[in-house]
């Protein structure tokens, strides 16, 4: 047959060696991968020769075979193994028991199927002018075989054939039945084969049954080619869809085919596929009503591939579905697709329209993603919260957020609430970046101990994270633990220098962010520990500004609390000028020292932090000690007392400076907390600095005010009884405050 065997050549199933006068009748091929060898005969250059007013020669007694226009051309005929029957051979007997069959039946779908079948296999033979006047056939038990044939009663059908072949002997049955009952055998094989994603199997099927591979059965020459994809063939399972696309008229079969071939083959091959459309006839594209569908998958895939670019059509197509569709999930496609690329303005755009139309996990990991790459952690963090556990990778996210978070420099505003959440899911994950920045952030609150613990379990968690040994070590030395010292130099030692040479190194470099999480990275799920380290006391002092510029807001009673007073004491500096305004930048350590001390003396604390980070430049030794002394001091004389804090760790103190420094630093968080009306936050410093020095009569009036607002009104008493007892108007004060706190009416 033409059009079976261009199906055959096209698809690489040739069989071998098959007489003409047995063609309709399945040949023995060559095993599966001789069948399929990729030097056969061209398939895109077979199908490209097809004429679609071919007669259709299809084996299949379904009633599209009647529609099906495969055929082929002579050249493809040239190309077919020829016939080596003699000339001279008298034509064969032409078995029409089919024919009659299913003309007494009415079927004319089938009959006429029947009818072209036979012309391809005898092409001298002609039909009757009028197939529904033929006879019945007289044989009463073969008609029962056709009918038993009809209604896939296939092991019936064996068992009526033996029987008969048993009661008559030398009787055959038709090679026409013999044949359709082996196809029909063999395709039932096929689907079973399929719906068990037996793939190889749907192949070897296929290579031996090549009368199943045409229009008239597009089902099975869909799962073909789903065989030759999910066996690493596919260029042959394209090759299968560009047939049926060139050969097969069916409108809903051509739609379907670009359906299911979009869900197996990637961007590029589809494309090949989709330039094979036709006209609809009504103006109009046949693949119109999917065209939207496809444009989605393709984004889709470019999510999944950065280096894949998808064609800006199918872009706006998609824009256009989400803006007149309103889908969340069509926004969804577009900002994932744009993140990939680091196109973050029109991701943030399209994350965004998301979240409003239906908040979920992945539009709100991909904003966050966004924000935490824009150094917008606070924001990231608290987008993700919700959504922390929903996936491993929204997960990973959220704690990618919060190390971002605890990172920032200067150090976040951040309430009690926040940090709480954070160091609970932080302590749940056992995730160590976070940890560790947990104790970065307690140092720069000063409040070592706690710093301490995060570090430690920091470590805990992961033995070999030399940052957090970094932190530990340092901080301990801060809380005058040398044995501490001694332990964590002895067991890094030869593993980080600058814990070895702790007295000679810098501290750790400015705090970066951290590392984005990849679209599938796991987070350990793990439970909390029962020694886990204890919250930050309180949340940072208020964001930073200039000393000449804040504006303080007194407390409710009307106290503003005492002046500023720091008392710390400088070394001895050499002669110096500073009436120029000059580049720090250009001097050397010890020159941009000694310029810093001018600075201060002029009461210009920003230009001398300048001048003094220059000095810190320096090598080991008195100079770096002054510059972060000096340094530390400007950063207070500014009301940046978080700064001050992190500048006296960028060299070794003596004792006597890094206690002057923390009382100093202590009390100016006690002054900006007070003024921020955080009671609580102000008797903590308070208390803190109370460890190191007698506390000053005018903070002693500020702990009772803290008192008084926080309506503890016999502290409140004692404290002021005890201010007042020493002759200072503030007690007295403080005293008058309490009675009209407890007793507005003065008449009391």
């Amino acid at each position: 047959m033409k059009d079976r065997g261009s199906l055959e050549e096209g698809l690489g199933l040739a069989a071998q060696n098959r007489p003409d006068s047995q063609v309709a009748q399945t040949g023995s091929i060559k095993p599966t991968d001789t069948a399929f060898n990729s030097q056969s005969i061209d398939m895109k250059a077979v199908a490209d020769r097809i004429q679609a007013t071919a007669p259709s020669a299809v084996l299949s007694d379904t009633p599209a075979a009647s529609q099906a226009t495969s055929g082929t051309s002579d050249a493809i005929a040239q190309a077919m193994p020829q016939s080596t029957t003699p000339q001279a051979a008298p034509p064969p007997k032409v078995d029409e028991s089919a024919l009659r069959y299913f003309a007494s039946r009415g079927d004319k779908a089938r009959l006429q199927a029947e009818i072209s079948r036979l012309q391809a296999l005898y092409p001298d033979w002609v039909p009757p002018a009028d197939p529904l006047a033929i006879p019945q056939n007289s044989d009463k038990q073969l008609e029962a075989m056709w009918q038993l044939y009809s209604e896939g009663r296939y092991a019936e059908l064996h068992k009526a054939i033996a029987d008969r072949q048993v009661a008559e002997a030398g009787w055959q049955p038709p090679a026409d039945l013999l044949e359709r009952l082996d196809v029909a055998e063999a395709r039932a094989r096929l689907v079973n084969a399929s719906d068990l994603k037996q793939y190889a199997t749907v192949v070897d099927i296929g290579a031996n049954t090549p009368s199943l591979l045409t229009c008239s059965d597009i089902d099975i020459l869909w799962r073909v080619a789903e065989a030759f994809i999910k066996t690493n063939r596919t260029t042959r399972g394209q090759d299968a869809y560009v047939y049926i696309l060139k050969n097969c008229i069916n409108p809903q079969e051509r739609l379907a085919t670009v359906q299911k071939a979009s869900a197996l083959l990637p961007y590029e091959p589809m494309q090949e596929l989709l330039a094979l459309e036709k006209p609809d006839g009504n103006g109009g594209r046949e693949l119109d009503s999917i065209r939207t569908d496809l444009a989605r998958r393709f984004v889709a895939e470019g999510n999944d591939d950065p280096k894949l670019s998808v064609a800006p059509d199918y872009l706006s197509q998609v824009e256009r579905a989400a803006e007149t569709q309103g889908l969340a999930s069509d926004a969804l496609l577009l900002g994932w697709y744009h993140l990939r690329r680091e196109n973050h303005d029109e991701a943030e755009k399209w994350f965004r329209i998301a979240r409003t139309k239906d908040d979920s996990a992945s539009a709100s990991q991909g904003l966050a993603l966004i924000l935490i790459a824009d150094h917008k952690p606070k924001e990231a963090e608290d987008v993700m919260y919700r959504w922390r556990n929903e996936t491993k990778d929204a997960t990973a996210t959220y704690l990618a957020a919060t190390a971002n978070l605890m990172a920032l420099q200067p150090p976040a505003n951040l309430s009690e609430d926040v940090l709480g959440r954070i160091a609970a899911e932080v302590i749940k994950q056992k995730y160590v970046p976070t940890a560790q920045e947990f104790g970065w952030y307690a140092r720069s609150l000063n409040q070592p101990q706690t710093a301490a613990r995060w570090f430690e379990t920091a470590l805990r968690w992961k033995p070999d994270d030399e940052p957090s040994a970094y932190g530990l070590v340092i901080t301990r030395n801060q809380l005058n633990d040398q044995q501490g010292v001694a332990e964590i130099q002895r067991l890094w030692a030869g593993r980080s220098e600058r814990i070895a040479r702790l007295g000679e190194t810098t501290p750790r470099a400015p705090i970066g962010s951290a590392p984005l999480p990849s679209p599938n990275q796991a987070v350990p799920q793990t439970t909390v520990t029962p020694t886990s380290p204890p919250p930050l006391a309180t949340s940072p002092a208020m964001a930073e500004t200039n000393i000449n510029t804040r504006q303080r807001t007194l407390a409710p009673t009307g106290y503003s609390g005492p002046q500023r007073q720091i008392t710390v004491r400088r070394g001895v500096r050499g002669p110096r000028g500073c009436s120029t305004t000059i580049n720090a930048q250009r001097l050397n350590p010890a020159d941009a020292l000694s310029r810093g001390w001018c600075l201060m003396d002029l009461n210009r604390p920003m230009e001398a932090i300048e001048a003094f980070e220059v000095a810190l430049s320096g090598p080991a030794g008195k100079v770096r000690e002054d510059a972060a002394y000096g340094q530390s001091l400007a950063y207070l004389r500014a009301g940046l007392a978080n700064n001050a804090a992190v500048a006296a760790a960028k060299a070794p103190l003596s004792r006597q400076r890094a206690a002057e420094l923390q009382v100093a630093i202590l009390a100016d968080r006690a002054l900006t907390a007070f003024a921020a009306k955080r009671y609580q936050e102000t008797l903590i410093y308070l208390d803190q600095r109370a460890q190191l020095q007698q506390e000053r009569t005018d903070l002693m009036v500020l702990r009772g005010y803290c008192y008084l607002n926080l309506k503890m009104y016999d502290d409140a008493e004692r404290i002021f009884n005890a201010v007042a007892a020493t002759g200072n108007r503030d007690g007295n004060r403080g005293l008058i405050d309490l009675r009209l706190a407890t007793h507005p009416d003065p008449s009391d």
